[in-house]
This record gives structure tokens, sequence and C-alpha cells, in this order.
């Protein structure tokens, strides 16, 4: 007798934007769904599939399908501009997203649900052309895509004045808000500036609306977007082991686009005191200027502190001449580590960080209290939060040219590893880290989440 599709294994395919910071959250999303029976599939492009291939990473239980972007060789790097790689990615990425639909229909696949980030919204366009159940996923904090919607329909005046009010969040000053909202300027970013914007002119026809967050990190406007969209708040999507620990082997994200310097940072820190050491990064996209760079250098060094600083390959161009000669033996450089067990290591004290979602949700989810130094996009907002809304940390303020000066540094560095503000933000680190993992564990509101849109997926 023919098998009737409620007995069959629900196949969901994870389209995340190919980039490290949009591809872990929906691969931990994929390690979840496949702990609870789902065959899950990532699709990505070749580049960063071959990537992948020659770090010798894996996403562990889930499969990989490839499509073309374009730019198989070289990626997103090898493109002329943001505009040039985006304009091709939908060209290209359009069709061949066809036709993998086509090639895994044509094996007999079933495809019960392709799951999209938003930067990409022609890829729910195609989903949608083959009467398939799409979703969206975003990737960034609530408040961030809230006020991303608010502009996109006209309910913020660009130029701001000099506060916003939106709802379910705080009142924000306006430069509180994303960059590309308080510093509007469509011709310096026209690429990621459309890209932002545009996440929600497909978003009613998304069957589902993830966010990777968890419920009580942002519970007013979470409440807020189940009143506008289907919404399924699955987060921390960090690996289990930091968390509930029920994915037994689930310790890291399993792909990481960045070669890790991992047995000789595990080594400095062992050696280093509780609590001793500031660990600084600003991600995998963010490009301090040579002299915020310098800046930041001498700042770690003046603090006093141990500090492990990331400076990736593509960086070092910027660092200050001369440094690396006189700096003392307090500091680790380092092109990459694996964050999540840095951030974990019983040495480290404080995270001067760029304020990037994952790095903000890491941060909670580990219990470690932050200093936030936001660049750009959504940082300023997340570093908002931070600071005034969930306690864990403060942020440092740039002088009249965006510049944040060493004495700056220094003093929310030490106010964080010895001062009042840091016992004040470790207890809220603490507390957070209960309710993140509360969230993960089975019966909680992520994990409820999760089991709600399998079911749904059968339906």
């Amino acid at each position: 007798m023919a098998e009737t599709k409620t007995n069959k294994i629900p196949h969901v395919l994870l389209f995340p934007f190919p980039a490290q910071g949009h591809l872990n959250p929906l691969i931990q999303f994929g390690k979840r769904l496949t702990s609870k029976g789902v065959e899950t599939t990532l699709i990505t492009t070749t580049y960063i599939s071959n990537l992948i291939l020659s770090h010798n990473t894996t996403a562990t239980s889930i499969a990989i399908e490839t499509i073309s972007d374009g730019f198989d060789e070289g990626g997103f790097a090898s493109a002329d501009s943001a505009e040039s790689y985006l304009e091709k990615f939908h060209e290209v990425g359009t069709n061949s997203l066809r036709d993998l639909i086509k090639k895994l229909q044509s094996e007999g696949r079933n495809i019960d649900a392709i799951i999209c980030d938003p930067f990409i919204t022609w890829a729910l366009d195609v989903v949608m052309e083959f009467d398939i159940k799409g979703g969206t996923f975003f990737t960034q904090a609530c408040a961030v895509n809230s006020i991303y919607y608010h502009v996109y329909k006209g309910l913020i005046s660009i130029p701001l004045g000099s506060s916003v009010s939106v709802p379910a969040l705080p009142q924000l000053e306006y430069w509180e808000t994303p960059s590309f909202v308080h510093n509007y300027a469509p011709h310096y970013y026209p690429g990621w500036t459309k890209v932002v914007f545009n996440q929600f002119n497909n978003i009613d026809q998304a069957r589902w609306v993830f966010t990777n967050t968890f419920y009580k990190l942002e519970e007013e406007v979470i409440e807020w977007m189940r009143k506008m969209w289907p919404l399924k708040v699955i987060g921390p999507s960090l690996p289990s082991m930091y968390l509930d620990k029920r994915l037994e082997d689930d310790k890291d994200y399993g792909i990481n686009l960045i070669k890790a310097n991992h047995s000789e940072c595990m080594d400095w820190l062992n050696d280093k005191p509780k609590g001793s050491v500031v660990y600084a990064s600003f991600g995998s996209m963010a490009q301090l200027g040579p002299g915020q760079m310098e800046e930041v250098a001498w700042g770690l060094n003046d603090s006093g502190a141990n500090f492990l600083w990331i400076v990736r390959d593509d960086e070092k161009e910027n660092f200050p001449k001369g440094f690396l000669d006189v700096k003392t033996g307090k500091g680790l450089i380092l092109a990459w580590c694996k964050q999540l067990e840095v951030l974990a290591h019983d040495s480290v004290g404080c995270f001067l960080t760029h304020c990037g979602f994952n790095s903000t949700l890491e941060a909670i989810s580990l219990g470690v209290p932050v200093v936030g130094m936001p660049q750009w996009t959504d940082q300023t907002t997340n570093a908002k939060y931070l600071e005034d809304i969930w306690g864990v940390g403060v942020r440092v303020k740039a002088d009249e040219k965006g510049v944040v000066r060493r004495e700056n540094l220094v003093s929310c560095i030490k106010d964080i590893l010895e001062g009042e503000r840091g016992v004040v933000a470790r207890k809220n680190a603490a507390k957070w880290k209960d309710l993140a993992v509360e969230a993960a564990e089975e019966g909680g509101s992520s994990d409820k989440d999760i089991d709600g849109f399998i079911y749904e997926l059968k339906e």
C-alpha cells in the first residue's frame, strides 16, 4: 500500500545568505530539526561549498546542495562591489535554485518546505512558483527587524529627528537605530540598503517567519510581530552543548569559513587567571580603519589586562606599525578563533565586540559581560540593548570624528573587569544565560516553537 504523506519523514531545505553570520544560525536550526526526525538539507553556493570542503569542516547531519551565485571561483570577494555581487546572485541564483528544485523533484525527493534568508527575497519567490511551502528566517534581532519594517512601510520618516518611537521598543536616540536608518544615504551602500529594507517585500507570502532570538529576551516586540506574521521564535541558534546539552555531538557550528588558530588560542587561555582576559573581536565583516585600529591596539595594551585580539588577515594592512614590537606579553593576536570556546573559557572576563547579533547572542547565552563597540548596520541598536535594556555591559563612545579613543576604551574595560558596573553586568549576564538555556530545553519556548513547526509540516 502506498505510504501516505503524513508517514513520510518531512524534508526541509534551508537557504541562508552565503556569509558566516547567516549560515551558522540556519545550520543550527537544521541540526535541531534533524534531531527531531526531520530530513534537512542546506542550500549554499558552489564557492561556499568548496570552501567548507577545503577547510575540512562539516554541517554534521545536514546534507548540502549547491547552486551558483555567478561567482563560483571566488564568491563575494571576487565581485567588483556588493552591488554587482547581489545583482549577479539574483540573476544567476534564481535560475540555479529553480534547477535544483527540479532536480530534487525528478529524483523523487519530497520537499515539504524551503526556508529562505530574507536577504535574498527572490528565493522565496522561486519557492512560490513550485507551490512549496516557504518560510523566511531573520538572523537579526526582532527590534532591528521592526525598525527596518517601519522604514520600509514609510512609518518612520527619514531623515530622523532627535529620537525615534517604534511600537514595543524603548525610545531610541536617532544614532541608536541601525546605521542604514540613522545615516540614511542609499548612494553610499545602495546594495545593502536595498537588501535590509526590502526584506519585507514578500513576507506575507511566507507560511512561517522564523527569528533567531528567544522569547524572554525580546518579549514585547515578539508579541507585536506575532500580530503581523506567523512568527516562530527558535533561538538562540547555538550548538546544543552550550545550551541544553541534548545534542551530544553538537559542540561546534560545523562550518567555519575562516581557519582558526585553535590550539594556540586554547593553550594561551589555559595559562591565564579566571576572568582576567579581554576577548576582542569585530566579527567576520567589519573593517576598522587605520586610525581606529591604532586606538584599539593601544587601548587594549594600556588597559593592563590580558587580551586576546582577533585581527583577520584582510585587516592586517591597517595594523599600527611598531605595535607588535613594543606590546607587553599580556596580548595574543590571532587571525581567527573558535569564538564559542573562547567565550566559554573561565579566563575570559569580558568581550570587546562589534555587537553583531550572533556575537550578541553568544555573549548573552554564555553569560559574558560586554564592552560594546558597534561599527555599522544593526550593531548600534544591539549595543543599546546590551547596555540599557539587558544590562550586560557598557558602550564605548566615539568622538566627533567617529573614532573611539584609547582612553575611553581603557575606562570601559576597567569598568567591566574591576568596577561596580562589571558586578551588575555579570549578574545580569548570568540571568540571561539561564533564560537562554531554559528556552532551548525540552518544553522551553523555543523548543515548543520548533515542535510546532514540525507539526505544521505534517499537516
